[in-house]
């Protein structure tokens, strides 16, 4: 279903790709990293960001939207260099903010944290992390950026790069899915790209999670 984004083809109507950035170090050791670490890509999610330029350089893209971060500016750089477009840097679509678990992994939070924990895997759509953001939150700062993007671009091919929670909650927002389930729902991994078409009859769901323009050891990199 991809590979109609990659020949030149011009879009009827809005059309959506939602990128998550490259691979980290913490999604290489399956670690929390939200809105306050600001990790580089590592040399493979360099890799993994221009295999997606040169993958979808071909794209006729109206713009490309970023969160603030440095892992969605990198993904973003090979494109925008192929291409010639500036990325527009949003702060709505920053990951979430995972509070007192940055940087900790999952057994980590769990021993530390743990009816918290319970709490946010139960239902994260209300009761956030340690100190950190609820996704009724991310899912009201994402779609106002959305939002500016249809006022703006009627038709066409809008990129954006951004974060693995963000994009699962944005993607269950615009589909009528429960945000409290964002985790359980939707795949995201590093490097992969969704696209969401909007219609008459509001937002499609063309493709979810392809990561077809990586090669297989890229694909087969160990975490999340």
């Amino acid at each position: 279903m991809a590979n109609h984004a990659r020949t030149g083809y011009i879009a009827s109507m809005l059309t959506l790709y939602l990128l998550r950035h490259g691979q980290t170090s913490f999604s290489r050791a399956d670690a929390f990293c939200g809105a306050a670490l600001n990790p580089d890509l590592t040399e493979d999610g360099h890799h993994m960001a221009e295999c997606f330029a040169k993958a979808y350089a071909a794209t006729p893209w109206q713009a490309i939207f970023t969160s603030p971060l440095k892992r969605t500016l990198e993904t973003a750089h090979p494109l925008c260099n192929l291409t010639g477009q500036s990325p527009q840097v949003r702060d709505g679509l920053k990951e979430i903010g995972y509070g007192k678990w940055e940087g900790k992994t999952v057994e980590e939070v769990s021993q530390e944290y743990h009816d918290d924990y319970l709490a946010w895997t139960a239902d994260p759509a209300w009761y956030p992390p340690t100190d950190g953001e609820a996704a009724v939150s991310i899912a009201h700062r994402s779609l106002q950026v959305v939002e500016e993007i249809q006022k703006v671009y009627e038709e066409g091919n809008v990129l954006i790069v951004s974060h693995k929670a963000t994009i699962r909650i944005l993607m269950c927002s615009l589909l009528g899915i429960d945000v409290g389930r964002f985790r359980y729902r939707l795949a995201c991994p590093v490097a992969s790209v969704s696209v969401i078409e909007f219609g008459k009859h509001g937002p499609l769901l063309k493709s979810m999670a392809d990561r077809s323009h990586l090669d297989e050891r890229l694909r087969n990199q160990p975490g999340t």
